[in-house]
């Protein structure tokens, strides 16, 4: 059975982003698969009673020294988006629809860039359909019943696994909620059979 990282993220949250540059050279390294599941953070900060840092003063002030501090330790391209927050739910079905079309190792880089290095303004409509044309993605193909409700299954999942943000990770049943929590993953994975 090959090792697995099972990561839940959402293109809205910036430090899924920094998760995810490292991700692939971690599994590399590790001889493992990276299980992505998209889902709604919003969905997620509903059901758990939780919010984005960024709606409380003071953690969202420290919130952005970290990303710069992580982006720097990671040596990636970051910007803090001027439209955050924003509704990622037309990207987030993109990305359902990305797996079950197997166009998603080509989506889902194209979508971190577009909200975290070059600041796109992805919650309008129109920029979401362009987003999803240019990675060969129907745009009325997120609106059916099947994307809409493996994308609600994923986030309910997440949730009644003890998910309460993203980025979160599982390596054989255990969570890792983070991307300062990549050490503890691949530790995780290390002591997998």
């Amino acid at each position: 059975m090959t090792k697995q990282i099972e990561f839940y993220f959402d293109y809205g949250s910036p430090f899924s982003y920094l998760a995810d540059t490292q991700l692939p050279a971690l599994a590399r390294r590790n001889g493992a698969e990276i299980v992505y599941r998209p889902i709604l953070l919003g969905g997620i900060f509903k059901a758990t009673g939780n919010a984005s840092p960024i709606t409380i003063p003071a953690k969202g002030k420290y919130m952005m020294l970290e990303l710069d501090r992580w982006a720097r330790h990671y040596d990636v391209e970051m910007k803090m988006n001027p439209h955050f927050p924003f509704n990622t739910i037309r990207l987030m079905r993109g990305a359902v629809a990305a797996l079950r079309q197997e166009r998603f190792a080509e989506y889902h880089p194209r979508m971190f860039r577009a909200v975290w290095s070059e600041g796109r303004n992805v919650g309008k409509e129109e920029a979401s359909r362009e987003m999803l044309e240019s990675s060969g993605i129907d745009p009325a193909s997120i609106d059916g019943d099947e994307i809409k409700n493996e994308l609600r299954a994923n986030t309910d999942q997440a949730v009644a696994r003890g998910a309460f943000g993203a980025p979160t990770f599982y390596v054989n049943g255990e969570i890792f909620w983070g991307n300062d929590r990549l050490d503890f993953v691949e530790d995780a994975l290390k002591r997998a059979a």
